[in-house]
């Protein structure tokens, strides 16, 4: 059995939050700043990330190795002033090493609770699509209900708490797919690509400047916020209105891909809801009160790409879930 490997900030290595208009939505837009002192470009990443915390959202990292997806996760840690652990996730990796387990003290002659990686504020789920279904089901009611059962008794897990999991699009062997059920539960599924010329070109400057991913205070990154400003903008973002036309418009794409000829399994209502929160922490960000039909397409693909499951005969066309979900947007009349 493996052991789940952990890592957290070094407490040394954070400032308070600073003192300022105390905004919630300049701090949070400070966060995506801050993240971009350690990250080069994937300014759509960092963007859905913050949406993600800001809806209480998990997310799903897509790309290949050394586009700095795991970097990406400590640099928000860092600037929102949460802890974070990390898990490796191996062919043999046990649900326990996740959640925690009960193990028994000789001492007092009983059972206790000994928490697993899980209880912290942002997890990385590092590549979740290498360990069976038997463990990433573990992390079903970690996601869903924010809490871990364990001898028939549930323990809350930390305010915030989030998972962002990643994986690679080029391996197979060796991987478990993730179940539906999971990928559900999923806000968003954001892709990572390789960075243009250019920005590669600015990655190799920086290393050659010294810069180390290892410390990321000597990269300048610091606190901008704190969890009670990611607190006090969430309730912020539950104000944003949506109209009903611009919830019909939803229902509507989301109904859309059900009856697609190659879509085998459509967006489920859950993801109608995702959609709505993604928009609404879009629309929030954007300085709006209000959805407007541009937010809804502007998260369609991250928050719905996910939950589409094409038919054999339509990938072996080159029918891609992006394909499917631009076709509906076209397809689908946008409310004025």
């Amino acid at each position: 059995m493996s052991t789940p490997t952990t890592s957290t900030g070094p407490e040394a290595a954070r400032e308070p939050a600073p003192v300022g208009t105390g905004d919630p939505r300049t701090l949070l837009t400070a966060v995506r700043s801050e993240v971009a002192k350690a990250i080069v470009g994937q300014d759509p990443a960092v963007t859905g990330l913050v949406i993600a915390m800001l809806t209480g959202g998990h997310v799903l990292l897509e790309g290949v190795p050394g586009v700095a997806k795991t970097l990406l996760v400590r640099s928000l840690a860092q600037a929102l002033d949460v802890d974070t652990k990390r898990v490796q996730f191996t062919p043999d990796l046990m649900p326990g090493d996740v959640t925690g387990s009960l193990v028994y003290d000789a001492r007092s002659a009983a059972f206790s609770f000994r928490q697993g990686p899980v209880f912290t504020n942002l997890l990385l789920a590092d590549e979740i699509n290498r360990t069976p279904p038997k463990t990433q089901a573990a992390l079903l009611e970690a996601m869903e209900e924010r809490q871990v059962s364990a001898d028939g008794q549930p323990r809350a897990l930390p305010d915030p708490f989030m998972v962002i999991a990643t994986q690679n699009p080029v391996e197979y062997e060796g991987t478990y797919p993730l179940p539906e059920a999971q990928l559900d539960r999923f806000l968003l599924k954001l892709i990572l690509p390789l960075p243009e010329r250019a920005q590669e070109v600015e990655v190799l400057s920086r290393h050659a400047s010294g810069f180390d991913p290892r410390d990321l205070r000597s990269a300048g990154v610091r606190a901008v916020a704190a969890p009670n400003d990611l607190a006090a903008a969430r309730d912020q973002v539950r104000t944003i209105g949506a109209s009903p036309e611009v919830l019909g418009y939803i229902v509507d794409l989301v109904r859309a891909t059900r009856v697609s000829p190659s879509v085998t399994l459509g967006v489920s209502p859950r993801g109608a809801t995702a959609l709505l929160a993604a928009a609404r922490g879009w629309a929030w960000l954007s300085g709006r009160s209000f959805v407007t039909p541009d937010d809804v397409k502007a998260l369609a693909t991250p928050a719905l790409r996910h939950r589409v499951q094409l038919r054999a005969e339509a990938e072996m066309e080159g029918v891609t879930t992006e394909s499917v979900i631009n076709g509906v947007l076209r397809s689908v009349p946008v409310p004025r």
